[in-house]
């Protein structure tokens, strides 16, 4: 009898086969009675985003595995998995080039115009001479990313092939990188052209991009968030955004998913996405495969590939 396992977020079409060849797949929507088989559920699958909201997690007496398909572990209560000794896994690395890229492609539809551009090609007005607003070059310019891991390491590189110059913010300076190191947020970004939030996220990373780092980044300033939406303090970046006191910003991720400030939705100096930063075939199908072997060595007994927990 295969076991019993519960899928909060839909994954690649393939993976989601391979699980319903190994497991008995209940996919959480769709399940009418979730007490008639939480106890059977020993593992979950979820998403980053989605985690593993408490009065579910509470409600599996039998949990012994979280399994993320992402690095985000905001929306589970690691303290509580640790309690009650929940395995939780992520998906680390395979996804760090593709939100690398998102952060740059954001940079420069930002900095360039592009999604500006296309509308104004789109719209007819190329013919009738109509002006569009000039753009600003990235080349050269100063990039601050607040931390300094695997993603922000692999912007920094990209970074540097574009001539800028780079500065960090992390926990610690890292004394493998070459980079200068801020140890306070609103210094990096006093000295920054180009603010990028890369920060894995946590409890004590909420709203630390604040109104005073916005501040120091200044109206000529522009802010990229390929993180977590909830390390910016959002409302602090309508404001400011709205009253000039930053230049651009482009988001992919935001505070209360999929719920958009509206605000934001009608700023012309603002590039939005929904969340989709590792949303590549290559990458998605990556990190299913490194969930389907954390949950077949979950139970089969043996080392979990990506333990966070």
């Amino acid at each position: 009898m295969k076991p019993d396992i519960l899928l909060m977020e839909r994954m690649m079409p393939r993976i989601e086969k391979a699980l319903n060849d190994a497991y008995t797949v209940h996919y959480l929507p769709d399940v009418p009675a979730l007490p008639a088989i939480a106890p059977r559920i020993r593992a979950v699958v979820t998403g980053g985003g989605t985690g593993v909201p408490p009065d579910i997690m509470s409600a599996l007496p039998q949990l012994g595995l979280i399994a993320i398909n992402g690095i985000g572990t905001d929306a589970v209560d690691l303290n509580v998995a640790r309690q009650r000794n929940i395995h939780v896994t992520t998906t680390p690395g395979v996804l760090t080039d593709d939100v690398a890229d998102m952060a740059i492609a954001l940079l420069l539809a930002v900095s360039r115009g592009i999604v500006k551009g296309d509308r104004y090609v789109r719209d007819g007005k190329w013919p009738q001479g109509a002006s569009i607003p000039l753009g600003h070059r990235v080349t050269g310019r100063v990039m601050g990313i607040v931390g300094m891991g695997h993603v922000g390491r692999a912007i920094a590189r990209r970074a540097e092939a574009f001539g800028m110059r780079v500065a960090y913010n992390d926990v610690r300076e890292m004394t493998d990188v070459g980079f200068t190191f801020h140890a306070g947020l609103e210094d990096l970004a006093r000295s920054s052209e180009i603010l990028v939030v890369a920060a894995a996220g946590g409890a004590g990373s909420r709203g630390i991009v604040n109104a005073k780092v916005l501040e120091a980044l200044g109206p000529e300033g522009t802010l990229i968030n390929v993180a977590r939406g909830s390390i910016v303090d959002e409302d602090a970046l309508v404001t400011a955004l709205q009253q000039g006191r930053i230049g651009a910003a482009g988001l992919d991720v935001f505070a209360h998913e999929p719920d958009v400030p509206p605000a934001l939705l009608g700023m012309d100096n603002v590039v939005l996405q929904p969340h989709r930063a590792s949303a590549t075939v290559e990458t998605r199908l990556a990190m299913g495969e490194m969930v389907l072997k954390n949950v077949a060595a979950f139970y089969a007994g043996e080392k979990l590939l990506s333990p966070v927990v």
